[in-house]
């Protein structure tokens, strides 16, 4: 059902959110939206509503006339934002959660970017939780749900998200079609969005289904030989022992098994490899490793983090003839479980082996900063993020950007 816009004249941005259940969450959400900085005539706000049974949708139409209400018979999850593509008359449309929201003067300075950049197609907020701490994807190049603004013309020409993943990895499903459709993904520091991440319909057990299942699909659906299986049963590797860590076993075998079986099934649509290598960094990563190590003598490595990415570094470690004595994950060590032969220990652990260096294996940017700091403040031994250089010149040339005035 649509409500009664507020200008007919085409706004230049699109809010669009879904929600379930969420009546209290949505409103506050909606009341920050309307409060982003720009003037009223220049944006417009879809909700998607799942099939509340809470009172979502009257709350919604009462307290917010304006917002285009779209009712769904069944939850369709965070996925349905795809009902409201069709809809949204923005030139840039922003995807935020039911609980997250940007802050003003943030989505002006988007609408910058995107205006210095012709090719940029996801603009990737900076996203803060209710303590103060920072969160984002586990790879550069991808969006996140609860706030990415993109160009509309990049969305009309890969499409929205995945319509069969639900929730779980469906920014990495959109992230790689536009990477491939030569969009570039970016993340910038300069804009922010506040995520409450509500807990209500956040369940472990089908958190750790569903990212065994799509990441499964997404590797199996998307990536090119040679590289298709081996990351398939690297990242259930991964979720495998976080789900033990968790005491989520069935539920990750759950979601294993689906997500082998659907990628079985699925069309092999295959990446450009400049897309591929775009996202993964795999040559990048021992590109970097090789100068470093050239350069320093290092042989014996701690890597820091249990990352998404850790194939890579793996890899370029392997080509560097180096040596792994460890790993050092904050969430799994001390557990006794390995990856591969490796063992994954404790950061009190890892400080007592003999390593020559400590390289940062996780590419997420916050989850980077942050273990490159604290390792830094542990040792006095090098510790090096291979790719700390590249943000700092990411972050130096969005300083130049001029700021646009909200109207």
């Amino acid at each position: 059902m649509r409500q009664d816009p507020a200008s007919s004249e085409r706004p230049r941005v699109s809010f669009l959110l879904s929600t379930f259940n969420r009546r209290d969450v949505v409103l506050h959400t909606l009341d920050r939206l309307y409060s982003c900085g720009l003037q009223r005539s220049d944006f417009e706000v879809l909700v998607v509503e799942n099939a509340s049974s809470d009172g979502t949708a009257e709350a919604v139409r009462l307290q917010f006339p304006s917002a285009t209400l779209l009712r769904e018979s069944v939850n369709r999850g965070p996925c349905a934002k795809n009902v409201g593509l069709s809809l949204a008359r923005g030139e840039f449309i922003v995807f935020v959660d039911d609980d997250s929201s940007p802050e003003p003067g943030s989505v002006a300075r988007m609408i910058s970017h995107f205006e210095a950049d012709p090719r940029l197609g996801a603009a990737v907020f900076t996203i803060t939780l209710p303590d103060g701490s920072r969160e984002c994807s586990a790879y550069p190049d991808v969006c996140i749900g609860c706030g990415t603004g993109f160009r509309r013309a990049a969305l009309s020409q890969v499409g929205g998200l995945p319509e069969d993943f639900f929730m779980a990895a469906e920014e990495y499903d959109l992230s790689l079609r536009l990477l491939d459709a030569g969009w570039r993904v970016r993340t910038f520091d300069d804009l922010h969005v506040t995520h409450l991440k509500s807990p209500a319909s956040r369940y472990p057990s089908r958190i750790t289904r569903l990212d065994a299942r799509n990441n499964t699909l997404l590797a199996m659906r998307y990536f090119p030989e040679p590289w298709r299986m081996r990351y398939a049963l690297e990242w259930l590797d991964r979720y495998r022992l976080m789900a033990a860590a968790n005491g989520q076993r069935a539920a990750f075998w759950a979601g294993a098994a689906a997500g082998v079986v659907r990628g079985l099934a699925a069309e092999h649509r295959p990446i450009r490899a400049e897309a591929f290598e775009q996202f993964s960094r795999i040559e990048q990563t021992y590109h970097r490793l090789l100068e470093i190590t050239r350069r320093e003598g290092h042989r014996r490595i701690l890597l820091v983090d249990f990352g998404k990415n850790i194939l890579a570094y793996r890899l370029a470690v392997e080509r560097c003839a180096l040596e792994i004595v460890a790993i050092a994950d904050s969430r799994l060590g001390g557990r006794g479980l390995r990856y591969r032969t490796t063992p994954i220990v404790t950061d009190a652990q890892a400080l007592s082996l003999p390593f020559d260096a400590a390289i940062v294996s996780n590419l997420s940017p916050v989850h980077a900063r942050q273990r490159s700091a604290a390792y830094r403040r542990l040792t006095s031994k090098p510790v090096i993020d291979l790719f700390e250089s590249a943000r700092l010149e990411d972050a130096a040339g969005d300083a130049c950007i001029p700021p646009l005035a909200a109207a």
